[in-house]
């Protein structure tokens, strides 16, 4: 019974359009869900702050044991996610190919409201469970206006792993850089030691980078990704993503790209190679280290229902570890 309601409300939600930034009818759905199962709901008024047309969707269900913790995941998809009409075959649940399933996150908003159910209908003795669904998570500000301290918990799960029985706690350090140069044209007939292609310069700077881009690296190994280049001789733009699970190797990573454009400006002239960089994430393992009894739990949990669990690193990002350095350790 419990795992049909699981599908029929993953099946629901897979036909909701929810883009980021557009998750309006998922929130409707699931206040819906929630409040008919007993949890008070409200929305927080952090759409107003992100452009979202929604905000936090928070719920609590009282407990009837001490404790308390949180439960959250993401209410959009990455595009495209048209609003699906999911296809079984074999017992695999997927589309026609034209759109993502949204399996991320709705098969963690479908696994948290058969839960809440479940330990309702049948009466679970149960800590105070807060849960809170978030907008915009594919875009990296899903725990922008997370209010930490109005949930009351000490720890939290966010449930939006990949395959069954995949227990997190390690992903990635994160910063992305944006890179502008600037050229000079000439006529190419009268160019000799005068031209400066931009678009050449930009070449010249990935080169001195380490090979360690994603199709070279797997498990703890990071890379530098360029994920954007475009312009002229006049003008280039690129864009990278910097990933390391080692701050050290991430301090690292940050220094090589700062050098390279220190020695093109040298080369070039000063003001030539214009570097901006921002952190994005950290790992959250040194904020998960100090309570592994929330891993040992998951394990256990994992255990008692017959699924081997498996501890690994994220090669990625979560909510998790941006609600993890905010005070809320909070494991995948």
């Amino acid at each position: 019974m419990n795992a049909q309601r699981l599908l029929n409300t993953f099946l629901e939600l897979v036909r909701i359009d929810s883009p980021s930034g557009h998750e309006a009818a998922v929130a409707a759905y699931l206040r819906r869900a929630l409040e008919e199962a007993g949890c008070s709901v409200r929305t927080d008024d952090a759409a107003a702050i992100t452009g979202s047309d929604t905000g936090n969707l928070i719920a609590t269900l009282p407990g009837t044991l001490p404790g308390s913790v949180v439960l959250t995941c993401h209410m959009d998809c990455v595009p495209p996610c048209c609003g699906v009409e999911p296809l079984i075959t074999d017992g695999l649940i997927h589309t026609d190919g034209s759109t993502v399933l949204g399996g991320d996150d709705k098969a963690g908003i479908a696994e948290i409201i058969t839960a809440v159910e479940r330990i309702l209908t049948e009466n679970i003795p149960h800590g105070r469970l807060s849960i809170g669904f978030t907008p915009d998570e594919e875009v990296g500000s899903g725990a922008d206006n997370f209010d930490v301290a109005r949930f009351g918990a000490d720890f939290a799960y966010t449930v939006d792993g990949g395959c069954e029985g995949e227990i997190e706690y390690e992903n990635f350090n994160a910063a992305g850089a944006k890179i502008r140069i600037n050229g000079f044209n000439i006529h190419p007939g009268d160019s000799k030691n005068k031209m400066i292609n931009a678009l050449l310069v930009a070449m010249e700077l990935n080169s001195m980078l380490p090979c360690e881009i994603p199709s070279n690296t797997e498990k703890y190994e990071g890379f530098f990704h360029l994920t954007d280049m475009s312009g002229s001789v006049e003008h280039a733009d690129m864009s990278y993503i910097i990933r390391d699970h080692s701050s050290e190797m991430m301090s690292a990573r940050k220094a090589s790209l700062i050098h390279a454009v220190k020695i093109l400006n040298e080369k070039y002239g000063e003001g030539t190679v214009a570097l901006e960089m921002r952190d994005q994430y950290r790992n959250m393992v040194e904020k998960i280290k100090p309570c592994m009894h929330l891993i040992d739990n998951a394990v256990a949990a994992a255990k008692s229902v017959g699924v081997e669990s498996r501890v690994q690193p994220i090669r990625g990002g979560t909510d998790g570890a941006r609600l993890s350095f905010m005070g809320l350790p909070c494991p995948n």
